[in-house]
């Protein structure tokens, strides 16, 4: 819930305080807390955190929670949330959907998802540290991944083997190639593989503070190997999501499309957009989609009154509704407003900020636009960026720092406006704009260059 506190406010005394001691839990820092193995560069369970690692099997209840009537609203049902009328029938059905889950220990590779506090903690100041772990753990994982031939294994064992709490089945364990538990509450096999759920984000967070794609390539190779087993079924084009005893299941229409995008816009290389579908955003920066821009933002402002309805005739209180039904509820439209600003793409709910571009207010010292200040990402080169901005007051004129990269990771070359080209060498420059004046700017820009960092823009030097 903080990831992104840092890029808003990375002086906050408590943020910093907060970031270091979660990174600690996974560093062995906290002594009530050993999660890590650095002898087999393992987390020793897929439950883990303040209170270290469990290393028994989990309970039903474990998942579940409390079960005194009255405490909560259940959730876990096919008819969504239940009135506390149901609460006998239902309590047992949401038990029961957790029968298959209570494998717990060695390694998976959601996981990787603690790799999130190690690189905000590196970019507060960068302590060597956080850095190391970070790329220690993850090498590990790429390691392994290549060692099964690009799939990368879904249980470790506590002993560092693949697969070792399953026999040395690398696609075994709860969220893993082969979770395919019963759903009670639905009556069918629900397939609740979670590979990439911090794949993703964990080789991510390493191509972040080191520039190197090969740790894209092994994401590029892991979807290689699921298209590898493509076929058309009813006339529709599917891949398998699951891998069993008997070889790859589950063929389904999803494509992984929104992961091949991401992998698009970190290597930048026309061959891996040929599998992205030239659809939405992704259109309109090959320029075959103009109306984009209008078309999402009028979307986003009807699911922001959508959501804001949804609130106001929400039938459950504070002291009963669950951590995660208010989830369903938030109003934020974000997305969007990534993709066309700052040319970059969130998938999923934890991640770091991978973009071209990021800008600052040096007049008032915050992130963020100034006001007034309107930022169009037209379209993005494995080299450069093109940003129109726009100062929309007619009388006052604004002043903007644009920098280079979410964490000052790229380094800009060239500015490009007009007939003219200014040299500039640095993660950002700042622009004036006169009253109700703009410029389309093509910036050059070494991607990765630089380490990353949480600092802003006037403290950099």
């Amino acid at each position: 819930g903080f990831f992104f506190q840092g890029l808003a406010d990375p002086y906050d005394p408590l943020f910093r305080q907060r970031i270091r001691r979660f990174a600690g839990f996974y560093m062995n820092e906290d002594p009530e807390a050993p999660n890590y193995d650095p002898r087999h560069n393992i987390i020793r369970s897929l439950w883990s955190g303040s209170k270290g690692p469990m290393l028994r099997k989990a309970t039903r209840e474990d998942w579940t929670g409390d079960p005194v009537r009255g405490r909560f609203h259940l959730l876990h049902s096919a008819g969504g949330h239940t009135t506390m009328l149901d609460f006998e029938k239902m309590y047992p059905e949401m038990l029961a959907h957790f029968n298959e889950y209570l494998a717990s220990a060695g390694d998976h590779p959601l996981n990787l998802l603690a790799t999130m506090p190690a690189v905000n903690a590196y970019m507060l100041d960068h302590q060597k540290k956080y850095k190391d772990w970070l790329l220690e753990y993850v090498d590990a994982w790429k390691q392994r991944t290549e060692a099964t031939g690009g799939n990368i294994p879904t249980n470790i064992g506590r002993d560092g083997t693949i697969g070792g709490e399953f026999g040395g089945k690398w696609y075994a364990g709860t969220y893993g190639w082969s979770f395919s538990p019963w759903s009670p509450e639905f009556k069918e096999q629900a397939h609740r593989n979670m590979f990439d759920k911090g794949m993703w984000p964990g080789f991510g967070n390493a191509l972040l503070v080191t520039g190197d794609h090969r740790y894209v390539d092994v994401l590029r190779r892991q979807l290689d190997n699921l298209y590898a087993h493509q076929k058309v079924v009813n006339g529709q084009f599917m891949i398998p999501r699951n891998y069993g005893d008997n070889g790859w299941y589950n063929w389904t229409p999803y494509l992984f499309t929104d992961r091949l995008a991401e992998i698009y816009l970190w290597s930048m290389k026309r061959s891996d957009l040929e599998r992205v579908p030239i659809t939405g955003w992704i259109a309109f920066l090959e320029g075959k989609n103009p109306g984009y821009p209008e078309e999402a933002l009028r979307r986003d402002f009807e699911h922001v009154r959508k959501q804001l309805e949804a609130v106001r005739n929400d039938p459950t209180t504070p002291d009963t509704r669950l951590a995660d039904w208010a989830m369903g509820f938030n109003p934020a439209a974000t997305h969007t407003l990534v993709n066309l600003t700052l040319g970059g793409l969130l998938v999923d709910r934890v991640y770091s900020l991978h973009c071209r571009v990021r800008y600052f207010d040096p007049i008032r010292r915050r992130a963020g636009l100034p006001q007034d200040v309107a930022a169009l990402v037209e379209k993005m080169g494995p080299e450069d960026v093109v940003v129109t901005l726009v100062n929309v007051n007619p009388v006052h004129a604004r002043t903007v720092t644009v920098q280079m990269g979410g964490y000052a990771e790229h380094q800009c070359t060239t500015v490009r406006f007009g007939d003219r080209t200014v040299a500039v060498d640095a993660p950002d420059f700042t622009v004036r704009l006169a009253p109700g004046c703009g410029a389309t700017l093509t910036i050059g820009q070494k991607r990765y260059a630089n380490q990353p960092a949480l600092r802003s823009p006037w403290d950099r030097n």
